[in-house]
């Protein structure tokens, strides 16, 4: 297996190779408004790390967000052409699933809590960034493996967009971009150790995430794929005109 994992879907563009048993390669940039141009040059870069090239990969994975409309496009739609062109199949991951599964696989992550030697079944909040005061969450659960490895995690509510106090307000343990922009509205944001998960999604967790569910490495009940199709949450802004304007005839003269 080589699977090209690819996550647009917030403040970072990555691009990360995984050969069934680890990441190998990856390459993130935080540039949220630059999704285009970056990511052709990242998948090269991780190409040429790997000593790989497009002719060798056997899927692609892609985070399906939620995310703006934007950034998500470009990842969903390099994800489709690569697929289309290559002949390999396209999988869909929820970006804050994988972001939950690296927290619930982190060891320390939440003290006491999903990953540090804790009872199995704690519950936690990942957040991102929606912008306009609002947040991207999903509410999760810690699930074991078995033969002890570590925990996966199992999507218990959402995705959902909302202000910010509304998660905010449930008393979980909170992760993710989302709660650092409005940590007001999170008291009980944690501080993850250095070697935890970051605020933002990878494309490293990503790819781990669909390699797990790919090999059949997942407990009964956790995340695994999404299909490929972005997960917004919004409407758009643009809306179509309900009808055609009535014209007044002009005055007769």
């Amino acid at each position: 297996m080589l699977l090209l994992a690819l996550d647009t879907s917030g403040a970072q563009v990555c691009a990360a190779l995984h050969d069934g048993r680890r990441v190998i390669a990856e390459r993130c940039s935080a540039d949220p408004r630059h999704h285009a141009e970056l990511l052709a040059p990242a998948i090269v870069a991780i190409l040429d790390e790997a000593g790989a090239s497009r002719s060798d990969l056997s899927g692609i994975a892609v985070g399906v967000g939620p995310g703006p409309f934007t950034g998500l496009r470009v990842g969903l739609v390099t994800a489709e052409v690569l697929g289309h062109a290559l002949g390999i199949p396209v999988y869909g991951v929820g970006s804050l699933d994988a972001l939950a599964e690296a927290v619930a696989a982190s060891a320390g992550a939440v003290a006491g809590g999903p990953a540090s030697g804790g009872p199995a079944g704690a519950e936690f909040i990942v957040t991102g960034d929606a912008r306009r005061r609002d947040v991207h969450w999903a509410r999760y659960r810690a699930v074991p493996r078995p033969g002890g490895a570590a925990a996966a995690a199992q999507r218990l509510d959402g995705p959902h967009v909302q202000a910010p106090d509304g998660p905010g307000g449930l008393g979980l343990p909170v992760f993710g971009r989302g709660a650092l922009v409005h940590a007001e509205a999170f008291p009980t944001r944690v501080e993850v150790p250095p070697d935890g998960p970051g605020p933002d999604v990878t494309a490293g967790q990503v790819a781990t995430l669909a390699a797990g569910a790919l090999t059949g490495d997942r407990p009964d009940g956790a995340v695994g794929l999404l299909p490929v199709e972005p997960l917004y949450l919004r409407r758009p802004d643009a809306v179509e005109p309900s009808g055609r304007k009535r014209v007044r005839p002009a005055p007769a003269g």
